[in-house]
């Protein structure tokens, strides 16, 4: 069975597409984006598979 490790991290709308990628270069998958504490703000939601 896999097992999987998550991660949140702001996502700033003026920056989207390089955040986005750096996490996808580490193995990250983007699983959900929801609304931030403030209009300018996104929290990203991301996951990856769990190394032994």
């Amino acid at each position: 069975m896999k097992k999987w490790e998550y991660f949140t991290a702001p996502l700033l709308i003026h920056n989207t597409k390089q955040i986005l990628d750096t996490f996808g270069e580490d193995g990250w998958e983007l699983v959900q984006v929801v609304p931030g504490p403030n209009p300018e703000n996104l929290v990203a939601y991301f996951k990856r598979e769990k190394q032994s």
